[in-house]
């Protein structure tokens, strides 16, 4: 089918249009309509179109910024798909908005947009901005099959040959690999080419990266200078809020994070991951009022959303009860058993709601059967699957029995397991000594576990430099062993591996290492609120379409440049409609 102007029709095309005003909605799906965009699917409410971009890969969606009702709007939804990684390369995202301002603004935020359209437009600039944003993904669909292909070395090389050599949209590119290079582990690489990117032209999401770099290989507090020098630059980039507040709960400045992160809350007030880490940060900190108010903002808009850590209903729960809040428990739980119906046998979500569970047979002076629930959670705590999240949990419930002079002897043994268990940094050690904060001794406790991780380590370290690896590798995996403490395990690993070949037993401890590694079991080497799957600021997972055009998601890629051409001469638009969308 031709259009009116003569260009081809778009083949199986799928677009989405988000417009509370019926009439602009219906003058959008006309003027798309014409230019042969036949599948359109519309929504007139956010939550509406969070749910269909969740769950369908959409090539075109137009998007109203503002929405009159309960401070919804179009920034929200695109912040949270890119931020949990829901909005494919793939899909062309366009913001429409009245306010001549709001440009300048998209291009500050380095949204993942790919353009924005002010009202008034005419059908033919539409289709201009549409075809020329469809292009870019096209130039770059060998790096897009690469990523499809699970061949990130090579969609990395890829990206970094058509940025060295200016090709178009190399900067897009840069991003890209970028992005992927830090996937990789290749935190070095991915520094130098964002510095590359700062020394072509100075873009935010570049000095952004270069931050990430740091946190990602060790350098937090570098980090940290190098964000409050883009903030400085730009008050309003909400991303670098995150960044910094994700480095600053690393190192254990949990007074100066919870500020940060009640700013990049600020700054969106309607992002559920933003609102989470508020109210998360804000429990740990012992401010439970906000934490009460800002997770339960959290759960109202996006329970439903795959955006939703369910961690933050726990916390929530545990709110509730400080309140003695009787019908707010009775919510959570229901919550719970409607979010086990859709996650049936997810071990992570039981867990949740025996510790919800436990909390509520408490606040009904059920003791018997709270103590003997929170016996059954303690006995899990050397098992491989007892990770990090359900050992700061654990705490919190055996703090809140020891405040409610529930006689428990076990507890503060279960509270030093846990600690010689989970204590590696500063940033994870008080992580678990606040959750334990309401009965200050536990707290106490935990910090003494790291201190004696950290002797066990020191010593080890000395005995390998006095010249007995072996000893030093066996004294750490018996330790490892007794704590099952991650820490230390890794510890004998370096020094099996550098001093490998002056150890005669080397096969046989490196045997007892990869045995004791499944018990260890895995534990985050930095302090984290939630599950960090891979909602990073500035990254987003590409799904890409497989048999049946089903989405299928892969590993941590970034959004579009906000606002960014970078092409020498602009091509043919219409070229890029006729054309398949990658």
């Amino acid at each position: 089918m031709a259009t009116e102007n003569g260009s081809s029709a778009v083949p199986a095309v799928l677009a989405l249009v988000v417009d509370s005003n019926a009439t602009s909605r219906s003058i959008l799906v006309a003027q798309l309509r014409e230019y042969g965009v036949t599948r359109i699917v519309q929504c007139s409410r956010v939550q509406d179109a969070r749910s269909r971009l969740e769950h369908t890969v959409f090539d075109y969606v137009l998007c109203e910024q503002y929405f009159g009702e309960g401070g919804y709007s179009g920034q929200t939804l695109l912040d949270d798909l890119r931020r949990a990684q829901l909005l494919p390369f793939s899909t062309v995202f366009f913001m429409v908005t009245a306010e001549a301002s709001y440009a300048a603004v998209a291009e500050a935020a380095e949204s993942a947009l790919d353009g924005y359209l002010l009202k008034p437009f005419t059908p033919s600039a539409l289709f201009e901005r549409l075809s020329l944003a469809r292009l870019r993904k096209v130039h770059l669909k060998p790096i897009f099959d690469a990523i499809e292909a699970e061949d990130f070395e090579s969609a990395a090389r890829l990206c970094v040959e058509r940025f060295e050599a200016r090709k178009p949209y190399w900067l897009y590119a840069a991003r890209i690999g970028s992005e992927l290079l830090l996937r990789l582990g290749r935190h070095d690489e991915a520094r130098t080419l964002f510095e590359a990117v700062i020394a072509a032209r100075a873009l935010p999401w570049a000095k952004l990266g270069v931050a990430r770099a740091q946190i990602e290989s060790g350098q937090a507090a570098r980090a940290i200078t190098t964000l409050q020098e883009l903030i400085g630059e730009d008050a309003s980039f909400a991303d670098a809020y995150d960044v910094l507040g994700r480095a600053q709960v690393e190192l254990g400045n949990f007074s100066q994070a919870i500020e940060t992160y009640r700013t990049a809350s600020g700054l969106t007030p309607d992002s559920v991951v933003r609102l989470q880490k508020l109210g998360m940060m804000s429990y740990y900190m012992g401010d439970r009022e906000t934490a009460t108010k800002v997770l339960a903002r959290a759960a109202i808009l996006g329970i439903d959303s795959k955006l939703f850590d369910f961690q933050s209903l726990v916390l929530l729960t545990f709110s509730y009860f400080a309140d003695n809040d009787r019908k707010g428990i009775e919510r959570c739980i229901a919550d719970f058993a409607r979010i086990l119906e859709r996650h049936h046998g997810s071990e992570r979500i039981l867990r949740f709601a025996e510790v919800a569970r436990a909390l509520q047979l408490i606040q009904q002076r059920q003791f018997s059967q709270a103590v003997e629930s929170v016996r059954q959670m303690a006995r899990e705590i050397s098992s491989g699957g007892f990770d990090f999240e359900a050992a700061c949990n654990l705490g919190s419930l055996l703090a809140v029995l020891a405040v409610t002079s529930i006689d428990l002897p076990e507890s503060e043994g279960w509270v030093r397991m846990l600690g010689l268990r989970y204590a590696n940094t500063r940033g994870l050690t008080e992580l678990l000594a606040n959750a334990c904060s309401l009965h200050p001794p536990y707290g106490d406790l935990v910090r003494d576990c790291l201190q004696q991780i950290n002797k066990t380590a020191e010593i080890a370290m000395a005995r390998s430099l006095a010249g007995d690896p072996a000893g030093a590798v066996q004294s750490l995996l018996q330790q490892s062993e007794q704590t099952l403490n991650s820490k230390l395990l890794d510890l004998s690993q370096q020094i099996l591996l550098r001093h490998g070949a002056r150890v005669a037993t080397a096969e046989p401890l490196q045997q007892a290492v990869d045995t004791l590694r499944h018990r260890v079991g895995s534990a985050p080497a930095r302090a984290i609120l939630g599950q960090e799957s891979e909602r990073r600021p500035g990254g987003v997972v590409l799904r890409v379409r497989k048999a049946a055009d089903e989405p299928r998601r892969l590993d941590e890629v970034p959004p579009p440049e906000a606002l960014e051409p970078d092409l020498a001469e602009p091509p043919d638009p219409a070229a890029a409609l006729r054309l398949r969308p990658v």
